[in-house]
């Protein structure tokens, strides 16, 4: 049995992990044939990606994936812990299995993901849901396969989660959720320890895999025929760092767009890290999408301090000006958090202006979330519930007025459109444009999924744009 521990996990000496390939132990290949799983997931892009290895794990073993929690035999929650709304979620879904096992005592359950990493979570799944059978966390997930044929087998819950990082992992099998679009991990973990999150925690400290390694993945999702590629890391811009003295991710994208592949995506950026290389790049290269997320969490210089975010209000304007000229037609994201402790009615007005100036093309907005662990959760706050709520309504309603604003800008014009799929509607197909916009189209042809299109862009509604397909 492994705990996490957060005094562990904040520790940030250097220490020592093996880079190993991934195998799997002959003993239990296929031993479960027949059985059926089902993983709800939960939180970021990382997480959904997980959820492929996951798939891809218990198929090496046997299981077969069914689409309803109801008809499964294991049933796998991979949960995300960076907000409270999130964590009660994954406990809710828990709350229902508890029933269902009641009628099914053969049910596996089991949980994974930064939730798992959270001494507090695992401590109240000991104490009140002993019918889970299994936690395990974000840096062992390559031992799935045994993790659960040693519960199944002992009949005892088994709890293995790492404080420290495990291994670093190459060639993990993957079943992927479409056969157009996949997601790269190029580093795992962040080194940053914002005041108010708990992403290095929970997933550790800044691990970046060999560009070789990632580069052989590409190559090899162009050889099947995939359209666009997402390099994923919780600081993607961090990429290299603790591996390359002169190889940073401006020359991983480099590198990349230089590879047949129609299009390149990367997240999530910081953007303390985000170099005037790596915007050279981004707009030197057509197939490295225009579309940036730079969260910027407050407009207020001092909130910023408080969050550890080691930028200041003036230092990502520049950053966001610099973007903006140098990336032609580029659409800028952001993420915002409101009712920080210490927020005054001042600092929010400074976040409303930098929104003003900056009129994002897309925003997520959230109340700050106290997360245990965290330095922000001593911090005291004042706010009142209905202060929060009422500062990210009003805050709501400016990044909104911006989005239709960019979205009309757009009308009259033609996009190029990845096709996902038919909506509802007869010959109605959605995709999402370069810059990352959900288009809803018209076509007389059968599109199949993966197509690259053209649409030219009929009206704009705040959070998507209507068209036609250009023949």
């Amino acid at each position: 049995m492994h705990l996490p521990d957060y005094k562990e996990a904040r520790t940030r000496d250097i220490r020592s992990y093996k880079r190993v390939n991934f195998k799997l132990d002959e003993k239990i290949k296929g031993k479960y044939k027949g059985k059926k799983f089902f993983i709800k997931t939960y939180g970021c892009q990382m997480n959904e990606h997980d959820s492929e290895n996951i798939e891809a794990l218990l198929s090496s073993i046997g299981f077969e994936k069914v689409d309803s929690y109801l008809e499964a035999d294991l049933v796998i929650l991979n949960t995300c812990s960076i907000r409270e709304n999130a964590h009660n979620k994954a406990f809710g879904m828990l709350g229902r299995l508890k029933h269902l096992k009641n009628e099914n005592r053969n049910l596996i359950i089991g949980l994974c993901g930064c939730m798992a990493q959270e001494a507090s979570v695992v401590e109240e799944i000991m104490r009140d849901y002993k019918f889970v059978n299994f936690v395990f966390g974000t840096h062992n997930l390559y031992q799935l396969p045994n993790i659960i044929d040693k519960a199944i087998e002992e009949n005892k819950q088994q709890i293995e989660v790492f404080s420290r990082e495990g291994d670093l992992v190459e060639g993990l099998p993957v079943i992927r959720a479409t056969s157009y679009k996949a997601y790269v991990n190029i580093i795992y973990g962040c080194n940053k320890f914002c005041t108010y999150c708990i992403v290095p925690y929970t997933r550790g400290r800044e691990r970046s895999r060999k560009k070789e390694d990632i580069l052989q993945e590409i190559d090899e999702l162009i050889k099947d025929g995939y359209k666009e590629i997402t390099l994923l890391g919780q600081n993607v811009n961090a990429y290299g760092k603790d591996l390359y003295e002169d190889y940073t991710l401006g020359n991983l994208l480099e590198d990349i767009a230089k590879k047949d592949i129609p299009r390149i995506r990367f997240m999530t950026s910081h953007p303390w890290d985000f170099t005037d290389s790596m915007v050279e790049v981004i707009g030197k290269y057509p197939n490295i999408m225009p579309s940036v997320h730079l969260p910027v969490q407050s407009g207020s210089s001092r909130i910023l301090k408080l969050m550890g975010r080691r930028y200041s209000r003036e230092s990502y304007l520049e950053l966001f000006d610099k973007i903006k000229k140098m990336v032609p037609n580029v659409a800028i994201s952001t993420d915002i958090i409101v009712g920080f402790p210490g927020e005054t009615e001042e600092d929010f007005l400074e976040t409303l202006d930098l929104v003003n100036k900056c009129k994002f093309d897309n925003a997520f907005t959230f109340i700050f979330s106290k997360r245990e662990g965290t330095p922000a959760c001593l911090l005291k706050d004042e706010i009142s519930t209905e202060e929060k709520e009422e500062r990210l309504q009003r805050l709501n309603e400016v990044v909104n007025k911006y989005f239709l604003e960019n979205n009309k800008k757009l009308e009259g014009k033609e996009v190029p459109v990845l096709v996902e799929g038919v909506s509802d509607k007869k010959k109605m197909y959605f995709g999402y444009s370069d810059t990352n916009k959900l288009i809803n189209f018209t076509s007389d042809k059968n599109l199949e999924a993966g197509e690259i299109v053209k649409v030219r862009i009929k009206s704009a509604k705040t959070w998507s744009l209507d068209g036609e397909i250009v023949e």
